[in-house]
């Protein structure tokens, strides 16, 4: 094994005693619209291979591209949102390199000519201190296809027997964001980067530009990471962690990278520029191929498109459409609601803010809202295996839910039947209730006694130790009861009954 990967990492404070961290952040974007960057092709997710293809996005001879008009508005937004100045005249350009899931052998992109450039993102970091990201540039891009490899331990091409092509996602419009060089964080320069990618995810989703699904691929992130001697002014050489497809990871990995390049260095050897790996089971990476540059590609204006001149009019009309911020929205909404920052931090982590918002929007109240989505529907959604927003519900449905127990038809263990009726696609909670009055609340207090006096009957300890002045003893009674009337009896007339039975 070489210098370059040896396993024996520097110590992390000892990292920080030597060597300054810099990093840059490249993220892509695959953006929502119907149809790809330069043809009419569809571009759903998890079709069947090669069924979302064409002559242009497989660059067979003859065919011509068009620019995607939303994906443009989109790119603008973006670049908007992020405090950039919009190009008002730009070229596509050839990138050229000879890749098999590039069925062109070059990626329509553009070069020195983005859309959107200087800008920046605040971030929050944990302690709730800020952190400005400069943004270097957001550029227009297609997707390239997706190999998968076969037969190798690893799913990657070395060791693999064959290799499978899909050029369905070939096409695909991007937005690369592309950050400037991102200095003296220090021990924090992992969180940054976690903080600066989560920040971008929320931002791009509150545009409706993208479901920014990390686990999915329409949000790829990818890490460049070098170490600079404390006192140095050159930098140092860096290498680019690809394709990080969770924001833990990104902080896991430069954290990683870090420890590397100086157990490199400290060992006397050289880092080189070169693409890694994550390795998602043990948090390290590994490495992937020496990192081209500019010059390698051999960039040159595209010669089939037109420039994109967007008019000040329409960039100033897109500017006007920008929703509230994020961190703005969650702001005010944790001040209406009345919530701890630990809280609200546990809605925007579980994916569960939006669904509560929309519930109580609904008409629920914000703590039943809140309660429904992170622990009852939250499991559901881990049993399934499929992200919260993703289970047969609607923030609708859950609000009246919550209506059917403030109104004493549910009480909550019940209501979660209800809740398992509605995810089995039986229509809404009103219909459910309707198609099996057994899961209504048992009203009935001349049948509600006649369970309580059996039940007593049946613990007479109990019943003595109840008569004695032991209330909390009535618990027992209680849950019998409960058991014995399904779930229906309403828990808090059951204790009163109980009480009065026993002569309280």
């Amino acid at each position: 094994m070489t210098a370059v990967d040896t396993p024996d990492l520097l110590d992390y404070d000892d990292v920080l005693a030597k060597y300054e961290p810099v990093l840059g952040m490249e993220v892509h974007v695959e953006l929502g619209t119907d149809t790809k960057m330069f043809c009419p092709c569809p571009t759903e997710f998890g079709a069947e291979p090669n069924t979302q293809v064409c002559p242009v996005c497989l660059g067979l001879p003859g065919s011509l591209p068009v620019v995607n008009e939303a994906a443009v508005e989109s790119a603008i937004r973006i670049g908007l949102a992020l405090n950039c100045s919009i190009t008002p005249w730009g070229r596509f350009a050839r990138k050229n390199y000879f890749y098999p899931d590039q069925p062109k052998n070059y990626q329509i992109s553009q070069y020195d000519e983005p859309i959107a450039t200087d800008g920046y993102l605040d971030v929050v970091l944990d302690d709730g201190t800020t952190w400005r990201v400069e943004i270097e540039r957001a550029h227009m891009e297609e997707d390239t296809g997706k190999s998968l490899h076969v037969g190798g331990a690893t799913g990657r091409i070395h060791g693999a027997s064959h290799s499978l092509l899909d050029y369905n996602r070939a096409g695909v419009p991007l937005v690369e964001i592309v950050t400037k060089t991102i200095s003296g964080a220090g021990a924090r320069a992992p969180e940054v980067a976690r903080a600066y990618v989560t920040a971008l995810r929320d931002l791009l989703k509150s545009l409706n530009v993208s479901d920014v699904r990390m686990d999915q691929g329409s949000m790829r992130c990818d890490a460049n990471a070098s170490l600079m001697p404390i006192g140095a002014t050159e930098l140092g050489t860096r290498t680019e962690t690809k394709n990080v497809n969770s924001l833990k990871s990104v902080e896991v990995a430069v954290r990683y990278e870090m420890r590397r390049q100086a157990a490199v260095l400290e060992a006397g050897g050289e880092v080189i520029q070169e693409t890694r790996h994550f390795q998602e089971s043990d948090g390290t990476t590994s490495p992937g191929r020496r990192k081209e540059t500019a010059e390698d590609y051999r960039y040159f204006p595209e010669p089939d498109l037109e420039p994109v001149a967007p008019s000040a009019e329409w960039v100033e009309e897109l500017r006007g459409t920008l929703p509230e911020l994020p961190w703005v929205r969650r702001a005010r909404i944790q001040a209406d609601w009345g919530v701890s920052d630990e809280v609200m931090r546990d809605l925007v982590n579980a994916n569960a803010l939006d669904l509560v918002i929309a519930t109580v929007e609904a008409g629920a109240p914000p703590e039943a809202a809140r309660s429904w989505w992170v622990s009852y529907l939250a499991q559901q959604a881990n049993t399934r295996g499929v992200e919260l927003g993703e289970l047969p519900i609607t923030p609708a449905q859950v609000a009246q839910v919550v209506a059917l127990i403030d109104s004493g038809k549910l009480n909550n263990k019940v209501a979660r039947q209800v809740v398992d009726h509605v995810l089995a696609g039986e229509g809404d909670p009103e219909q459910v209730v309707a198609d099996h009055p057994e899961l209504v609340v048992e009203r009935d207090d001349t049948k509600l006694k006649a369970a309580v006096d059996e039940a007593l009957a049946a613990n007479p300890d109990i019943a003595e130790k109840i008569r004695g002045g032991k209330v909390a003893a009535a618990g027992k009674i209680v849950g019998d009861v409960m058991k014995a009337t399904r779930g229906q009896a309403d828990p808090a007339r059951v204790k009163e009954l109980v009480i009065e039975a026993c002569g309280g």
